[in-house]
Protein backbone atom coordinates (compact mmCIF):
# COMPACT_ATOMS: atom_id res chain seq x y z
CA UNK A 1 0.00 0.00 0.00
CA UNK A 2 1.22 3.51 -0.84
CA UNK A 3 0.91 6.06 1.96
CA UNK A 4 1.84 9.65 2.74
CA UNK A 5 5.02 10.55 4.61
CA UNK A 6 6.01 14.03 5.77
CA UNK A 7 9.22 15.09 4.05
CA UNK A 8 9.64 18.68 5.26
CA UNK A 9 7.32 21.56 6.27
CA UNK A 10 4.34 21.74 3.85
CA UNK A 11 5.53 18.71 1.88
CA UNK A 12 4.25 15.13 1.97
CA UNK A 13 5.80 12.50 -0.28
CA UNK A 14 4.61 9.05 -1.26
CA UNK A 15 5.96 6.11 0.70
CA UNK A 16 5.79 3.09 -1.61
CA UNK A 17 6.62 -0.57 -1.25
CA UNK A 18 7.47 -0.87 -4.94
CA UNK A 19 9.58 1.20 -7.32
CA UNK A 20 7.77 3.58 -9.70
CA UNK A 21 8.69 5.72 -12.70
CA UNK A 22 8.27 9.46 -13.23
CA UNK A 23 4.84 10.23 -14.67
CA UNK A 24 3.30 7.04 -13.33
CA UNK A 25 -0.14 7.34 -11.69
CA UNK A 26 -0.45 5.69 -8.29
CA UNK A 27 -3.02 5.59 -5.49
CA UNK A 28 -2.07 6.93 -2.06
CA UNK A 29 -4.03 6.12 1.09
CA UNK A 30 -4.26 8.59 3.98
CA UNK A 31 -4.17 7.56 7.64
CA UNK A 32 -7.96 8.03 7.61
CA UNK A 33 -8.39 5.53 4.78
CA UNK A 34 -9.10 8.05 2.01
CA UNK A 35 -7.53 7.38 -1.38
CA UNK A 36 -5.99 9.96 -3.73
CA UNK A 37 -4.80 9.49 -7.30
CA UNK A 38 -1.32 11.00 -7.63
CA UNK A 39 1.36 11.47 -10.28
CA UNK A 40 4.92 10.42 -9.45
CA UNK A 41 7.72 12.95 -9.97
CA UNK A 42 11.13 12.20 -8.45
CA UNK A 43 12.64 9.57 -6.21
CA UNK A 44 13.74 11.54 -3.14
CA UNK A 45 14.89 8.74 -0.89
CA UNK A 46 14.90 5.10 0.10
CA UNK A 47 14.62 3.70 3.61
CA UNK A 48 16.47 0.78 5.17
CA UNK A 49 13.31 -1.33 5.03
CA UNK A 50 13.23 -0.99 1.25
CA UNK A 51 10.51 1.67 0.99
CA UNK A 52 10.75 4.22 -1.82
CA UNK A 53 9.88 7.89 -1.32
CA UNK A 54 8.60 9.95 -4.25
CA UNK A 55 7.54 13.55 -4.73
CA UNK A 56 3.99 13.55 -6.02
CA UNK A 57 1.11 15.82 -7.04
CA UNK A 58 -2.57 14.97 -6.92
CA UNK A 59 -4.18 14.48 -10.32
CA UNK A 60 -7.33 16.32 -9.22
CA UNK A 61 -5.29 19.54 -8.92
CA UNK A 62 -5.69 19.82 -5.16
CA UNK A 63 -2.72 21.66 -3.67
CA UNK A 64 -1.86 24.30 -1.05
CA UNK A 65 -3.54 27.06 -3.06
CA UNK A 66 -6.73 25.05 -3.57
CA UNK A 67 -6.73 24.15 0.12
CA UNK A 68 -6.53 27.83 1.06
CA UNK A 69 -9.32 28.66 -1.39
CA UNK A 70 -11.62 25.99 0.01
CA UNK A 71 -10.91 27.03 3.59
CA UNK A 72 -11.77 30.64 2.74
CA UNK A 73 -15.00 29.59 1.02
CA UNK A 74 -15.99 27.37 3.94
CA UNK A 75 -15.33 30.10 6.49
CA UNK A 76 -17.33 32.63 4.46
CA UNK A 77 -20.19 30.13 4.48
CA UNK A 78 -19.93 29.91 8.27
CA UNK A 79 -19.95 33.72 8.46
CA UNK A 80 -23.08 34.00 6.33
CA UNK A 81 -24.87 31.39 8.45
CA UNK A 82 -23.87 33.22 11.63
CA UNK A 83 -25.21 36.47 10.13
CA UNK A 84 -28.52 34.76 9.41
CA UNK A 85 -28.75 33.40 12.96
CA UNK A 86 -27.92 36.87 14.29
CA UNK A 87 -30.69 38.46 12.23
CA UNK A 88 -33.19 35.84 13.35
CA UNK A 89 -32.27 36.33 16.99
CA UNK A 90 -32.47 40.10 16.60
CA UNK A 91 -36.00 39.77 15.25
CA UNK A 92 -36.97 37.69 18.27
CA UNK A 93 -35.62 40.46 20.50
CA UNK A 94 -38.16 42.88 19.03
CA UNK A 95 -40.31 44.25 21.88
CA UNK A 96 -42.65 46.26 19.69
CA UNK A 97 -46.38 46.18 20.45
CA UNK A 98 -46.94 44.51 17.10
CA UNK A 99 -44.73 41.58 18.11
CA UNK A 100 -45.60 41.25 21.81
CA UNK A 101 -48.99 42.84 22.27
CA UNK A 102 -47.48 44.96 25.04
CA UNK A 103 -47.76 48.72 24.70
CA UNK A 104 -44.32 50.30 24.27
CA UNK A 105 -43.12 51.82 27.55
CA UNK A 106 -45.75 50.08 29.63
CA UNK A 107 -44.32 49.15 33.03
CA UNK A 108 -44.68 45.66 34.48
CA UNK A 109 -47.96 45.55 36.38
CA UNK A 110 -46.92 43.83 39.58
CA UNK A 111 -49.62 41.51 40.82
CA UNK A 112 -51.55 41.72 37.57
CA UNK A 113 -52.23 38.51 35.60
CA UNK A 114 -50.02 39.92 32.83
CA UNK A 115 -46.94 40.26 35.07
CA UNK A 116 -45.53 36.78 34.42
CA UNK A 117 -46.01 37.01 30.66
CA UNK A 118 -44.48 40.51 30.59
CA UNK A 119 -41.38 39.37 32.50
CA UNK A 120 -40.95 36.26 30.30
CA UNK A 121 -41.26 38.40 27.17
CA UNK A 122 -38.54 40.78 28.36
CA UNK A 123 -36.32 37.91 29.45
CA UNK A 124 -36.64 36.15 26.09
CA UNK A 125 -35.91 39.43 24.32
CA UNK A 126 -32.72 39.97 26.29
CA UNK A 127 -31.64 36.36 25.67
CA UNK A 128 -32.29 36.77 21.95
CA UNK A 129 -30.41 40.06 21.85
CA UNK A 130 -27.44 38.42 23.55
CA UNK A 131 -27.53 35.61 20.99
CA UNK A 132 -27.73 38.13 18.15
CA UNK A 133 -24.58 39.87 19.40
CA UNK A 134 -22.78 36.56 19.93
CA UNK A 135 -23.60 35.32 16.43
CA UNK A 136 -22.56 38.66 14.93
CA UNK A 137 -19.20 38.37 16.67
CA UNK A 138 -18.82 34.83 15.32
CA UNK A 139 -19.51 36.10 11.80
CA UNK A 140 -16.77 38.72 12.16
CA UNK A 141 -14.32 36.11 13.43
CA UNK A 142 -15.10 33.77 10.53
CA UNK A 143 -14.65 36.61 8.03
CA UNK A 144 -11.31 37.55 9.56
CA UNK A 145 -10.10 33.95 9.21
CA UNK A 146 -11.48 33.79 5.67
CA UNK A 147 -9.50 36.91 4.74
CA UNK A 148 -6.33 35.24 6.00
CA UNK A 149 -6.89 32.13 3.85
CA UNK A 150 -7.87 34.26 0.85
CA UNK A 151 -4.52 36.01 1.17
CA UNK A 152 -2.81 32.62 0.78
CA UNK A 153 -4.58 31.45 -2.37
CA UNK A 154 -1.59 32.51 -4.48
CA UNK A 155 1.12 31.22 -2.14
CA UNK A 156 3.78 28.95 -3.58
CA UNK A 157 5.56 26.45 -1.33
CA UNK A 158 7.75 23.39 -1.71
CA UNK A 159 4.77 21.06 -2.14
CA UNK A 160 4.24 22.49 -5.65
CA UNK A 161 6.34 21.95 -8.81
CA UNK A 162 6.13 25.71 -9.41
CA UNK A 163 8.36 26.16 -6.36
CA UNK A 164 11.45 25.23 -8.41
CA UNK A 165 11.19 28.28 -10.65
CA UNK A 166 9.85 30.43 -7.81
CA UNK A 167 12.73 29.76 -5.39
CA UNK A 168 15.30 30.07 -8.16
CA UNK A 169 14.00 33.58 -8.84
CA UNK A 170 13.77 34.48 -5.14
CA UNK A 171 17.31 33.22 -4.54
CA UNK A 172 18.77 35.34 -7.35
CA UNK A 173 16.82 38.31 -6.05
CA UNK A 174 18.15 37.76 -2.50
CA UNK A 175 21.72 37.35 -3.73
CA UNK A 176 21.52 40.56 -5.73
CA UNK A 177 20.18 42.46 -2.72
CA UNK A 178 22.89 41.02 -0.45
CA UNK A 179 25.64 42.02 -2.84
CA UNK A 180 24.03 45.43 -3.30
CA UNK A 181 24.11 46.05 0.44
CA UNK A 182 27.80 45.17 0.56
CA UNK A 183 28.65 47.35 -2.44
CA UNK A 184 26.62 50.32 -1.28
CA UNK A 185 24.05 50.04 -4.08
CA UNK A 186 21.35 49.67 -1.43
CA UNK A 187 21.14 51.61 1.80
CA UNK A 188 21.74 49.69 5.03
CA UNK A 189 18.73 50.34 7.25
CA UNK A 190 20.50 49.08 10.37
CA UNK A 191 23.78 47.49 11.44
CA UNK A 192 22.49 43.97 10.82
CA UNK A 193 21.18 44.57 7.30
CA UNK A 194 23.97 42.58 5.63
CA UNK A 195 23.73 39.79 8.19
CA UNK A 196 19.98 39.42 7.72
CA UNK A 197 20.34 39.56 3.95
CA UNK A 198 22.95 36.78 4.06
CA UNK A 199 20.66 34.72 6.29
CA UNK A 200 17.85 35.15 3.74
CA UNK A 201 20.17 33.93 0.98
CA UNK A 202 21.16 30.85 3.02
CA UNK A 203 17.53 29.96 3.73
CA UNK A 204 16.60 30.30 0.06
CA UNK A 205 19.58 28.16 -0.97
CA UNK A 206 18.21 25.37 1.24
CA UNK A 207 14.69 25.74 -0.19
CA UNK A 208 15.96 25.83 -3.76
CA UNK A 209 18.02 22.68 -3.16
CA UNK A 210 14.95 20.91 -1.78
CA UNK A 211 12.86 22.14 -4.71
CA UNK A 212 15.43 20.73 -7.16
CA UNK A 213 15.35 17.37 -5.42
CA UNK A 214 11.57 17.29 -5.41
CA UNK A 215 10.79 18.75 -8.81
CA UNK A 216 14.00 19.16 -10.80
Amino acid sequence: MNTYKKYCPNVFVAKCENEHQKGEIIILTTKYGKEHECEVYNLVGKSNDGSYFYSITRTDGYNAQERAKRKAERLLGYANNADKRSEEAHEKADLSEEKTGIVFGQPILVGHHSERKHRRTIERAWDSLGKAVKESEKAEEYRSRAEYWESRTNDINLSMPESLEYYEYKLEEAKEYHEGLKSGKYEKRHSYSVTYAKKAVNELVKKFDIAKKLWG
